[in-house]
């Protein structure tokens, strides 16, 4: 790229404002289909930088949302959000969890790039210790149970660093840019629901990216691969109660069943093809000592290398499920709650952008395998791979310790998913710069559309 450009883009980028935006999305987290004030926020400030925003149920597709909390819970957060400074046009606009964002321009005839950005946090409790930097500093969750712990309040911050030097320098784009702020991966519930509304059909070039604890600062992967297929659910199991000792044969015992499911789950037999994964989560039933208990619940997930290995091992929890039930009397009942599929990123966009990460990167690297782990954002890139176009997710190194990906010692890392999850705020303006210069390098010079028959 021009030096000249990256120049520019590196005097546009507004340090201050990023480590604020991250703060303040921090300190009043919200997690999947509540994030209200968070969603709010974004669309008012990308309205005001001139995009083109859409909002509510325009963005996500309300058949594809999963894990959607109560309608009593999504009212009480969406008037905690006005509480706490969400703006009140657009949180009316998300009402009922449709939280997403999407801002877009159109600049003549060019390529359709889209970037996402996830914006949820965690259904966890924040540390409050007085070492962990979020209370040192002022800017821990004031919402509890809801902790930003995987980086997303960094990615949201982000984002609107990405729209503000893309607005002022619209007039060297040639093309349509796209910046979705999409609720809800945590779960992997969010992004199907965006595909569904067909906002990636059209889409060239589809950029993601991440926050990665334990890779040192500089430390850029040009693509991450290896993210597993999941389907998370949740199992009812429905009963009949019984006095335990006058009239245990009137009895249906459904925590019996969910035992019994459980186990059964963990018994499933792992497939020569590729890695599969079981959990149950959680289990729980009963209301007292003397009661055959009349429901119970279960919440467990499955995992695998492939869409295909995933969806076998679904299928073979739904006969562990039935079966578990039918064998002491019961009723089971599934709802799905989070899906994602395997996709990989392509090479010839990964080879894009490994040149321009180095001008700011230490240590770039090709692709990295991230296998175990699920992403919703390998929803997205199907799609747009189906259709021809092209797509990568890039992992930026934020280890608030210093800590290479390389190291041997990995107990500094401030792990994702933990109470004190954080990492180095100068991780922020280095994600700005790398997919703004990205977005005017693959607008400037287009990637030729593939196939759309591709494997």
């Amino acid at each position: 790229m021009d030096r000249d450009v990256l120049s520019t883009i590196e005097r546009l980028t507004p340090n201050a404002q990023l480590i604020a935006d991250r703060r303040d999305f921090h300190r009043y987290a919200e997690s999947g289909w509540t994030e209200f004030r968070t969603s709010s926020l974004i669309a008012r400030r990308l309205k005001d930088l001139g995009y083109e925003v859409l909002v509510g149920r325009a963005v996500c597709d309300a058949a594809a949302r999963m894990g959607v909390p109560s309608d009593p819970d999504l009212e009480a957060h969406r008037l905690r959000a006005l509480a706490q400074g969400g703006d009140p046009e657009f949180v009316e606009a998300a009402r009922d969890g449709f939280t997403g964002v999407i801002a877009s321009f159109a600049r003549g005839t060019g390529p359709s790039v889209a970037l996402r950005f996830d914006i949820d946090a965690l259904d966890l409790v924040e540390s409050e210790a007085p070492t962990h930097r979020p209370v040192r500093e002022g800017f821990a969750s004031r919402n509890v149970g809801a902790c930003h712990a995987c980086g997303h309040d960094g990615h949201a911050a982000v984002g609107l660093g990405v729209a503000d030097i893309l607005a002022t320098l619209r007039g060297d784009l040639r093309g349509s840019i796209k910046l979705i702020f999409q609720p809800a991966e945590e779960g992997v519930r969010g992004a199907r629901s965006i595909v569904e509304a067909g906002h990636l059909d059209n889409v060239d070039v589809l950029l993601g990216h991440h926050l990665v604890s334990g890779w040192r600062l500089g430390e850029i992967a040009a693509g991450m691969n290896g993210y597993a297929a999941t389907r998370k659910f949740d199992v009812t199991i429905e009963g009949e109660a019984a006095h335990a000792g006058g009239s245990p044969e009137k009895g249906k015992n459904a925590l019996l069943a969910a035992a019994t499911a459980a186990i059964g789950l963990h018994a499933l037999p792992r497939h020569r093809s590729g890695f599969t994964r079981v959990n149950v989560g959680r289990l729980e039933a009963g209301t007292g000592r003397n009661i055959i208990p009349d429901c119970a619940t279960l919440v467990a997930e499955v995992r695998g290398g492939t869409s295909a290995l995933c969806d076998a091992m679904y299928e073979g929890a739904m006969r562990v499920v039935e079966s578990a039930a039918v064998m002491y009397g019961c009723r089971a009942s599934v709802r799905p709650m989070g899906q994602a599929g395997t996709a990989v990123c392509d090479g010839a966009l990964v080879d894009r952008v490994q040149p321009v990460a180095a001008h700011w990167g230490s240590g770039v690297f090709h692709d990295v395998e991230k296998t175990g782990g699920s992403e919703d954002f390998t929803e997205m890139m199907r799609r747009v791979q189906s259709h021809g176009g092209v797509a990568t997710n890039i992992g930026v190194g934020a280890d608030l310790s210093g800590v290479s990906r390389t190291a041997e010692d990995r107990s500094p890392v401030l792990g994702a998913h933990t109470a004190t999850f954080d990492f180095d705020e100068q991780a922020l303006a280095l994600a700005v710069r790398l997919l703004a210069a990205l977005t005017l390098d693959l607008t400037a010079s287009p990637i030729v559309r593939v196939s759309a028959d591709r494997p």
